[in-house]
């Protein structure tokens, strides 16, 4: 699994993933134009989107409606080193409206891959390497 992410302008940034374009940007008050969501933003997003395509998973399985079903991420920033040091995940369902499929849907939510892996830190490498210049 690979993104590729590639500076267009100022501080905006194209990412491609399997095809799939999506822009990266800052708001105005950080020198931005406000093109598209900050890193930040995209990690909430991941964090939400896999959160809710586990709930709806849990609920097509029982054939239960997805209508209805959405997720909400909030995070908190921290400091020292700069960092979202809390997230918080809310899903609504009407299927929970019956106790044991809330559970159900917080089990299957909590099988999240971004959610796993941000309980369990991967380990990160980093290189640096000179671009070819092209002419």
């Amino acid at each position: 699994m690979h993104v590729n992410v590639q500076w267009k302008n100022g501080v905006q940034f194209d990412i491609e993933a399997r095809g799939h374009h999506i822009m990266s940007d800052q708001p105005r008050e950080s020198g931005g134009s406000d093109g598209g969501m900050t890193p930040p933003e995209f990690l909430l997003a991941s964090l939400g989107a896999c959160a809710a395509y586990y709930a709806a998973e849990y609920l097509r399985v029982r054939s239960l409606p997805q209508e209805g079903l959405q997720v909400r991420v909030h995070a908190e920033k921290a400091a020292q080193p700069a960092r979202l040091g809390a997230f918080r995940i809310e899903v609504e369902s009407p299927a929970m409206e019956e106790e044991r499929h809330r559970e159900g849907i917080l089990r299957a939510v909590r099988r999240c891959v971004v959610h796993n892996t941000l309980l369990h830190a991967p380990a990160i490498e980093v290189i640096a390497a000179a671009a070819p210049v092209t002419i």
